[in-house]
């Protein structure tokens, strides 16, 4: 399985310039050649692309430095030099550039094929041809090439998924997405068992689709550095609507449903207030595991006198409440995506 790196440090540094070249004609029948120096090539830019085939920052944990081709010098007889090659480097959908020295954000990757010039070439030197006048008919100067631009980056992933599923560990997050989407995650009874956030499709009607994607690790405290929770908070981020899953069955002292969805709640504000803010929708799963009836009633009661008005029962076993929830999820979806882009159109 490969590696999930969401963040990473790197170095670039675009070519430099090349050289322009002194340079005077030297031809048997041509007494009084002139200045014929040509100029250096541009040095190669290095150019990010957001694609979104990738999954994760792996290749720039290894590999911290990257330097794109400088431009030849120029030659003699007006031979420019050759420009040297962009050097192109390909990240995941969703990639933040940020300049490591100053804390700026330089470009948000967030549309598939989307292109950003992080570091330009160095424009290349003029020969001395350039420098011919009608009194300085021998000039005896060139320009060097400049230097390419360097930058050292930051670098970090957040999922562009439209659904976000969060809950304790063991709350059923994995199952649930390998039920509804395309993803299929690894499926375990103990805490932890994802340590990636898991990215799927969900086709919820013929020819509509959105993504999915479930945001392990959080629990209590995960806003202060507990558990996984502060390394994937901010893949919520970019979510537009979440999932929030109640397990009605842990075994843990001091945990039920109530507990675990104010205390999930609080980690979000306190990580970011805008995530208090985003649309949730609550579901209690493994409602297959409740033997009696009442305890049903009980926890949906008791979530709805904390102000959850909307309580979907489900399970991600056996099916129960699935198909239903699949489809409000994708009506939700829908609307929220046309709502974005008229609120666009009026910017």
């Amino acid at each position: 399985m490969t590696a999930f790196i969401d963040h990473t440090e790197i170095s670039i540094k675009a070519g430099d310039g090349g050289h322009g070249r002194i340079n005077f004609r030297r031809e048997k029948y041509v007494p009084k050649g002139g200045p014929d120096g040509g100029d250096g090539g541009k040095g190669g830019s290095i150019i990010f692309v957001a694609d979104h085939n990738l999954g994760t920052l792996l290749d720039f944990r290894y590999h911290k430095s990257y330097e794109a081709e400088s431009g030849e010098h120029g030659g003699g007889n007006q031979r420019f030099g050759k420009d040297g090659k962009d050097l192109i480097l390909k990240v995941p959908l969703g990639t933040l550039l940020i300049d490591n020295d100053t804390g700026q954000q330089l470009a948000d990757m967030d549309q598939e094929g989307k292109v950003f010039v992080a570091a330009k070439g160095g424009n290349g030197g003029w020969g001395n041809v350039h420098f011919k006048s009608s009194t300085n008919r021998a000039p005896e100067r060139a320009n060097d090439g400049l230097p390419g631009e360097a930058l050292n980056l930051r670098l970090e992933l957040k999922l562009m998924a439209d659904v976000g599923v969060i809950g304790y560990p063991n709350a059923g997050k994995s199952t649930f997405i390998s039920k509804v989407s395309n993803a299929r995650p690894k499926i375990a009874d103990y805490p932890f068992t994802t340590l990636a956030p898991n990215l799927g499709v969900v086709e919820w009607e013929q020819y509509k689709s959105f993504y999915i994607a479930d945001i392990p690790g959080i629990i209590e405290g995960a806003s202060e550095g507990k558990g996984l929770g502060l390394q994937f908070l901010r893949h919520v981020e970019r979510t537009r609507l979440l999932v929030h899953l109640l397990d009605p069955v842990t075994f843990e002292e001091g945990r039920n449903p109530l507990h675990d969805y104010l205390a999930l709640n609080r980690e979000l504000a306190n990580y970011s207030p805008d995530l208090a803010k985003k649309p949730q929708i609550v579901a209690l799963n493994k409602t297959d595991a409740i033997s009696d009836p009442e305890d049903e009633r009980r926890i949906v009661e008791q979530l709805g006198q904390a102000g959850v008005a909307e309580i979907h029962l489900i399970s991600a076993v056996s099916g129960r409440g699935i198909p239903a929830l699949k489809i409000l999820l994708g009506a939700r979806v829908e609307r929220m995506r046309h709502e974005a882009q008229v609120a666009s159109s009026l910017v």
